[in-house]
């Protein structure tokens, strides 16, 4: 017997190993009975309690197997050591074996194994070494000195030695201040043992058992903390990732809950009476009609998207504009053109057939016009010889009843704002009719002028108090028509018109032609076969008159309709503002938003 007798009398282990026969704890019961004199000697005496003929069996494995006669044979009906841990030393120095349905080795905290291709094959009789070396007294301040780890449910390791004390934290003392002391453990009623060797048949039961303190190198312990440290922060960071992405998910939610929202109010927004007739296109269709908006499709580029050509399923022919996500026209000025032009009906204004509100996407549909824009025809060189004065001197005057319309005639008043040519579309018949209100606004009563911050518009077009103030009125559309009235009669671009050494524009050009020539070399000379030199100077006329500087010297939409349909005297025209322009009217100040404090484009303003 290993150890010293008291010990082994009392606790869980009062019975214990004679020929390497184990008995673990107090739930064992077993044939054999342990007896121990006063000099540390003891035997194992065998009582048989039955009268059956019985043998025992040493094997070479060195277990004990008791047999008896049934009657019918000899019968096994004990035998030990049976488990893993029955075994003395079975995981090796400083080796634990494990007490479970499935026992197993592993080493002490601060230990791996002496051979790990051994254990990996399930031979752990070789233990374990120490993964650091021990430093007793540590440095001069004593920071890197050994330290204890703990270790519960333990049944002492073999090779104690006694140790006097009266208490654990003097057994404790006595541990640190000896540094061939390797573990130690206090257990009342027996004492404190310690242990100055290879820890050897250690094991660790699910319950009970002892505290067993084991020295370790301080690295060891700070390790733990370290490991302790960083695994904290890796669950603190997980936790915070997972946080974090489930508000994200659920701003996200809510993003597309609130657009989700937006889209449907878009919808809910137009009422069946608002909009008679209008129609909500779902994104397929319009795909389908416009072969996926292809450039074969496409009809023209404007300030707020494209325009594409598309047939839908009855054959019905159509005009889709495709609002640019870059572009500056925004939900009020979508729905702005979607309600104006569902109220507004007249033969010189374009017919808008419905919408698609998708996502991100905002479609307007239009009745075809076959033959597209006017700028298409007056600007290019061949296709302005079809469309001759008799023709022009029409569009203007479909162009003036359209506005009319609009200022007066409809139950709302509205002013566009961004009148120019390439906003005038034309039918089979060459009939011009105005589109493109995006920027139009609408009025009620006698109200009839407004200011804003937010000037937008075409360059070359826009009335000098509407760009130099945000002081828009129906004679800020008055100017744009007569710009218009002067591009369509001489066929030339407001923004690319040079003419001579001065560069003068179109209108300054304009004003000297009728001043000195009643403006007949004004006219397109591919008309003059044509015209009627006294309409042509007339229209002139009406043209300067509407780009007078200031609004109340320009005629209204009625005296305007009245002077291009009769042939009553004109007043004579105020010379007009002449302003340099060096950019091209595709240039519209709607890419470019600004405040009127902000705007730091300069004019060259001419008397």
């Amino acid at each position: 017997m290993r150890g010293s007798t008291p010990y082994w009398r009392s606790g869980p282990w009062a019975k214990t190993r004679f020929t390497g026969i184990p008995f673990m704890d107090e739930s064992y019961t077993g044939p054999f009975t342990l007896h121990q004199d006063v000099n540390g000697s003891g035997y194992l005496t065998y009582f048989q309690r039955d009268y059956k003929l019985s043998r025992i069996t040493l094997t070479s494995e060195g277990s004990i197997k008791m047999f008896r006669d049934n009657g019918m044979g000899w019968e096994l009906y004990y035998e030990a050591p049976k488990k893993l841990c029955d075994f003395y030393g079975a995981c090796g120095p400083f080796g634990l074996c494990v007490m479970s349905p499935s026992p197993m080795c592993k080493c002490f905290r601060g230990f791996v194994p002496k051979s790990v291709e051994e254990w990996k094959r399930g031979n752990w009789t070789g233990g374990c070494v120490r993964h650091t070396e021990l430093d007793c007294l540590g440095n001069s301040t004593g920071e890197d000195a050994d330290d204890f780890h703990q270790i519960a449910n333990i049944k002492p390791p073999d090779f104690y030695e006694f140790a006097s004390s009266v208490n654990g934290e003097e057994c404790h003392q006595r541990c640190v201040h000896n540094c061939s002391c390797l573990a130690f453990a206090y257990i009342k009623g027996i004492g404190c043992l310690v242990w100055n060797q290879d820890l050897m048949d250690a094991v660790q039961f699910s319950a009970t058992g002892e505290l067993l303190s084991i020295r370790l190198a301080r690295s060891e312990l700070d390790g733990n903390k370290r490991k302790k440290t960083i695994v904290a922060s890796i669950v603190s960071l997980t936790l915070f990732m997972i946080l974090g992405f489930t508000a994200f998910g659920v701003w996200r939610c809510r993003v597309e809950h609130i657009a989700h929202i937006s889209k449907d109010a878009w919808k809910n927004d137009l009422k069946p009476q608002d909009v008679p007739g209008l129609d909500f296109f779902d994104m397929h269709t319009i795909q389908n009609a416009t072969n996926n908006f292809s450039l074969s499709n496409k009809l023209g580029q404007g300030g707020f998207g494209s325009v594409y050509k598309g047939k839908l399923q009855d054959g019905k022919e159509i005009a889709v504009k495709r609002l640019s996500s870059s572009s500056g026209q925004g939900k009020e000025e979508f729905m702005n053109e979607i309600v104006l032009i569902s109220k507004l009906q007249h033969r010189n204004l374009v017919r808008v057939l419905g919408c698609c509100i998708e996502e991100e996407e905002k479609l307007l549909i239009y009745e075809f016009m076959v033959n597209k824009s006017l700028d298409t025809f007056l600007f290019d060189s061949r296709k302005r010889l079809e469309i001759d004065w008799p023709k022009r001197f029409d569009i203007i005057q479909g162009i003036a009843r359209g506005l009319l319309y609009l200022h007066h005639d409809s139950r709302l008043r509205v002013i566009h704002r961004d009148l120019k040519v390439s906003n005038i579309l034309l039918d089979e018949k060459m009939n011009p009719k105005i589109s493109d209100f995006g920027l139009a606004r609408m009025y009620q009563g006698t109200e009839y002028q407004d200011n804003t911050r937010r000037v937008v518009g075409t360059l070359g077009y826009m009335s000098p108090e509407y760009a130099w103030t945000g002081m828009f009125s129906e004679k800020s559309d008055i100017y744009s028509f007569g710009v218009l009235m002067l591009e369509i009669i001489s066929g030339e671009k407001i923004s690319r018109f040079s003419y001579g050494v001065e560069g003068k524009t179109l209108i300054a050009y304009a004003w000297e032609s009728w001043s000195e020539y009643r403006g007949i070399d004004l006219l397109d000379q591919d008309l003059a076969d044509s015209c009627h030199p006294l309409e042509v100077g007339r229209c002139i006329q009406i043209g300067l008159l509407c780009v007078q500087h200031q609004p109340a010297d320009r005629p209204n939409t009625l005296e305007l309709l009245a002077m291009l349909t009769t042939t009553s005297d004109l007043p004579s025209p105020k010379q007009p503002t002449f302003v340099v322009h060096s950019r091209d009217d595709e240039s519209s100040l709607s890419k470019d938003l600004f405040t009127v404090n902000e705007m730091t484009q300069s004019m060259i303003l001419g008397r």
